[in-house]
């Protein structure tokens, strides 16, 4: 199972580093028309309800008074590996706020049809992996909704959400596309520790990199 997953993300690694620097605007054209109210920074966040990989139901107004980080993800993206597996960019940035009020959460929006088969099982597994342990819930949103509803363009796209609900930052989790910096600015930091002083987020809204969201429609 280790080699067949192995070979599916060297080939999946290769279309997404050929195709990432489109994925902004491709995804542009596709969010529209979908017939949804799409998020809007600096104003209120939309609501869902979202089930986990063990079944647990997540609704985000009850998550009202803690800062929430949005993390959009896919197991089979290589800059997903790379944040989640190889460096561990998210479980550092998850760490650093884990005994304050700040909610994570990983939402999969992958079609459940993609690369043959993607199953909540795949999901399950992957963040369970001894490499991997992720320290938050991954929910499932196969029918891409709720990523329509936000604008999520890629895996990772990260939002943050203030106590009062708003969403104040949308982008890159840094400022590292290629992974070639020594010092990278971790966005996602930055607009945690604004938004738990209460303060502007300063940089409110980036580009997000990374493998286009591979939504069923």
């Amino acid at each position: 199972m280790k080699k067949a997953m192995t070979l599916c993300l060297s080939i999946f690694a290769v279309a997404a580093f050929a195709t990432f620097a489109r994925a902004e605007d491709k995804h542009d054209d596709h969010d529209h028309g979908h017939g949804h109210a799409h998020a809007e920074l600096g104003h209120a966040a939309p609501d869902f309800t979202l089930k986990d990989t063990e079944g647990k139901e997540h609704k985000l107004s009850d998550l009202k008074g803690k800062v929430v980080v949005l993390e959009w993800t896919c197991c089979k993206c290589p800059f997903v590996v790379r944040h989640q597996k190889q460096e561990k960019t998210m479980q550092h940035t998850f760490e650093s706020f884990k005994d304050k009020d700040v909610v994570w959460l990983a939402i999969d929006s992958t079609n459940p049809e993609h690369a043959g088969g993607y199953t909540e099982d795949m999901i399950k597994e992957w963040k369970d992996d001894d490499d991997v342990k992720l320290p938050y819930a991954v929910l499932r949103d196969a029918d891409g909704q709720v990523g329509h509803i936000y604008g999520a363009k890629t895996t990772p796209h990260m939002f943050v959400i203030d106590k009062e609900g708003k969403l104040v930052y949308s982008g890159a989790i840094d400022d590292n596309p290629h992974g070639d910096k020594k010092e990278a600015t971790n966005y996602v930091v930055k607009a945690v520790e604004a938004s738990l002083a209460g303060t502007e987020v300063e940089v409110a809204s980036t580009k997000p990199y990374g493998c286009g969201v591979k939504y069923a429609s």
